[in-house]
This record gives C-alpha cells, sequence and structure tokens, in this order.
C-alpha cells in the first residue's frame, strides 16, 4: 500500500505598484487623516462582518499602501501578527495604523483589542517598525483612536 502526500501552499502576494511620488501620496499627520483614508476604501460590509486592515507607512508617514489582514464573523476576526508583519516588511513600511470595525457601531475597545494591540506594538518593537495607533471604525461613522486615548 502507497500514500502520496499532496501538499497545498498558500503564497502571500504583494505586487509594487507605488509608481505615486512620495510628495503625492497621502500623508499621515493625525488619527483624522488616518480614518479618512481607511473610511474611504473600507469594504461594503462594515456592518455586517468585522475586518482587520492596515495602514502601511513610509519614515515620512506617507501611505505605501493598505492591506486586509483578516475577515472574521460579526463579533471578531483573528489576527495573526506573523502575516501582519510579513506584510509591513514586504512593502519595506517604517510604520503601521492598526484598524479594524465594530459591525456593532460600539466604539469602546474590548480587553481583546487592547490586547491585541500590545502584542503587536511589542513585536513591532523588535522589528523596528512602530505601530503608532489602532482605530475603530463604526459603520455608523465615527472612529476610536488608542493613540488619541492614551492607549498606546
Amino acid at each position: 500500500m502507497s500514500y502520496s502526500i499532496t501538499s497545498q501552499v498558500t503564497e502571500i502576494k504583494m505586487v509594487y505598484q507605488n509608481r505615486i511620488k512620495a510628495a503625492n501620496r497621502p500623508q499621515i499627520r493625525n488619527s483624522e487623516d488616518a480614518y479618512k483614508i481607511l473610511a474611504e476604501h473600507w469594504s461594503e460590509q462594515i456592518g455586517l462582518i468585522e475586518e482587520f486592515v492596515i495602514l502601511l507607512l513610509d519614515r515620512s508617514n506617507r501611505v505605501l499602501g493598505r492591506q486586509l489582514i483578516s475577515i472574521g464573523g460579526i463579533s471578531g476576526t483573528v489576527v495573526d501578527p506573523k502575516i501582519l508583519f510579513a506584510c509591513a516588511l514586504k512593502c519595506r513600511a517604517s510604520s503601521v495604523i492598526l484598524s479594524h470595525n465594530h459591525p456593532s457601531g460600539n466604539l469602546h475597545p474590548s480587553k481583546a483589542d487592547i490586547a491585541l494591540t500590545n502584542k503587536l506594538k511589542q513585536g513591532g518593537n523588535i522589528l523596528d517598525i512602530a505601530i503608532l495607533d489602532h482605530l475603530i471604525l463604526s459603520p455608523e461613522g465615527g472612529f476610536f483612536s488608542f493613540a488619541d486615548e492614551g492607549l498606546m
């Protein structure tokens, strides 16, 4: 009797299409700037399922891109730090802004949100990739900024 093992590998593919000069890319100066960019490009499912998205920034806090990290259910999503930092490293990001939505509209961070933010900050410190903020977006509009509230 013989056995055959088939391996399926998932590949993370990043396409470098940054043809826009740095001076023409949006610059993040505060949480409101980040919120505007995130809200403008958030999926139509902002009120249905929880998603985790990052903004990747260069040394001048100019946006290199945004990346969907995970899609979850109604009340949560799982974020794998290895995937998040792989994206940041491949894009040569100097810093990252974390974000996720709360389909319920509740803008207050949960204990899990705070723990994840702290865990990702520690990972960023090791890799010399600053985690500048973590925004929670609501389907009704508005946001919560960890940095603005002194939680960073």
